[in-house]
């Protein structure tokens, strides 16, 4: 799904980008009613007018947040019991963004959106996740300094991230990076065990009160401030091979897992816009 208008218009099949340009110049396009401008963006749920007639696409863009549960996993596997999707049953074909440990609850986000997945899991944007740890006994000072240094584990060196202390036995964590069960590898090389593990916010978006098990649709505020973030940090990633890929860093389930997810994104990106046909055109076929 692109959401600049003139391209949300072109990929309707209305008209090509350079006449929606034209339209929107001459004043004959309104986004809920609004005149529109040059370089606008549409959002998910509002409607569009073209000379007065009303641009429909037949998939609809879907963006949720649920707050996961323990014991339910971030795959779209139908052949997995505990597979999120069928959790969620929505009534469009969604998939997760990222990942979350089967034995890890709170915020996860799921959409239909494959270019949104790719923008948002690409390593080099260093979007920022924040989580709420409980370890199995009391830690001091030196852990969370060590901990925001970096930890050694799975051949590498972890980036640097930020910890705020909230009790003896729980801290909050600020990472970029999104290894296999990070966390809990980065608690076990100090010998801690993690007891509980929380996601509560993914870049803009926070979990909040949202009942454990529930999902709601994001905002039109949250998705503009997404977009925005997103957009700039396409301009400033400093990334030197660009590839529609899953890059392996930002899952860090290893090959079956980037498979998945490279195979979601696929899926979704070839779940082109319904194309609409021009008034003038659809009286033709009719004759």
């Amino acid at each position: 799904m692109e959401y600049r208008l003139n391209k949300f218009i072109s990929n309707s099949g209305y008209c090509s980008r350079r006449e929606a340009d034209k339209f929107i110049e001459t004043g004959n396009v309104t986004i809920n009613g609004k005149r529109a401008k040059l370089g606008d963006r549409v959002l998910p749920r509002q409607k569009v007018l073209v000379n007065g007639h009303l641009i429909v696409h037949d998939i609809e863009p879907v963006y949720i947040a649920l707050n996961k549960p323990v014991g339910v996993v971030s795959t779209t596997d139908t052949k997995d019991p505990d597979n999120i999707v069928d959790f969620i049953s929505h009534e469009h074909r969604i998939f997760p963004i990222g990942r979350l440990d089967k034995d890890s609850q709170g915020l996860i986000l799921l959409t239909n959106d494959g270019d949104i997945v790719n923008k948002i899991l690409r390593a080099g944007n260093n979007h920022e996740k924040e989580y709420i740890v409980t370890v199995d006994r009391p830690y001091n000072e030196t852990f969370l300094t060590e901990m925001a240094n970096g930890v050694p584990i799975l051949d590498r060196v972890t980036r640097k991230c930020r910890l705020e202390r909230v009790n003896d036995y729980t801290f909050k964590i600020w990472m970029t990076q999104g290894l296999n069960r990070q966390i809990r590898r980065m608690c076990e090389y100090f010998s801690y065990e993690v007891i509980k593990l929380e996601r509560i916010k993914v870049l803009n978006i926070e979990l909040g009160k949202l009942g454990q098990g529930n999902w709601r649709d994001l905002t039109d505020s949250e998705m503009n401030t997404l977009f925005d973030l997103l957009e700039k940090s396409d301009k400033t990633d400093t990334s030197t091979k660009k590839s529609s890929k899953i890059p392996q860093h930002s899952t860090g389930y290893g090959k079956k897992a980037r498979r998945e997810a490279e195979k979601n994104q696929k899926r979704a990106s070839n779940q082109r816009i319904g194309k609409q046909k021009p008034e003038k055109a659809m009286r033709k076929n009719k004759r």
